[in-house]
């Protein structure tokens, strides 16, 4: 966010933005990324890596947060949906101020910031952050659990390649509930969400075998927590 709000003809602009939730699943709790502020408003508080858009560079607000992701976060190869736009005169003490947010998923061994400000932490209690920042995770987190049980969105928190033990774990992070795990298997082979692969997972117990995603994250009309 800038120093002031632009003018336009003796007209005040918004300060516009685009805000990114970026979650990762570690050691089975979601956790969200987030930075320091380096200046004011909210020096040193934690917010959500954002920016401005780059009317000369970015084509859209998707291009503008994956330019943004790439800068601050050094990330790339993530799940991207648009969460919603957030506005108010009091989201910001300079003015009035809009932000597109959203929702980028990865697993948490492609989180490599370069930056050592970019942290996690826990997206369920992310503390007091900058701006409105905490309203915006738990909307992400509120889109994240109740699309997650009718989509493949909680293996994007997960490698190319996992077993059904990780596929489940992922799940249950995601929905915050226990499944049987008979049901669960019998029900992401009904639905053919996962195709078999030739690797195998090697461990001081017995291999297991490793799955991939059979097409595009996308939802489907069961839940898969579902008797």
């Amino acid at each position: 966010m800038s120093d002031d709000t632009e003018a336009h003809n003796g007209e005040a602009r918004p300060i516009a933005t685009v805000d990114a939730v970026v979650l990762v699943l570690d050691e089975g709790v979601i956790k969200v990324a987030v930075h320091r502020r380096p200046r004011a408003p909210f020096a040193g508080a934690l917010a959500l890596p954002g920016g401005y858009v780059h009317v000369d560079e970015d084509h859209d607000a998707e291009a503008a947060i994956r330019r943004i992701l790439r800068e601050k976060a050094g990330m790339g190869g993530f799940y991207l949906e648009q969460l919603g736009t957030f506005s108010g005169a009091d989201r910001d003490p300079r003015g009035w101020s809009l932000s597109v947010a959203w929702v980028a998923l990865l697993p948490v061994s492609e989180f490599a910031p370069e930056d050592p400000e970019v942290v996690l932490i826990d997206a369920s209690d992310p503390g007091e952050l900058a701006f409105d920042h905490g309203s915006i995770v738990e909307a992400a987190m509120t889109r994240l659990r109740g699309k997650g049980a009718y989509s493949t969105l909680p293996a994007m928190l997960l490698p190319e390649l996992f077993t059904l033990t990780e596929l489940q774990h992922a799940y249950e992070s995601v929905l915050g509930i226990r499944l049987d795990q008979s049901a669960f298997r019998r029900r992401v082979a009904e639905m053919r969400l996962i195709d078999p692969t030739d690797e195998l997972r090697r461990s001081a117990g017995r291999p297991a075998k490793l799955w991939r995603l059979a097409g595009p994250a996308g939802t489907f009309d069961r839940s898969i927590g579902g008797s």
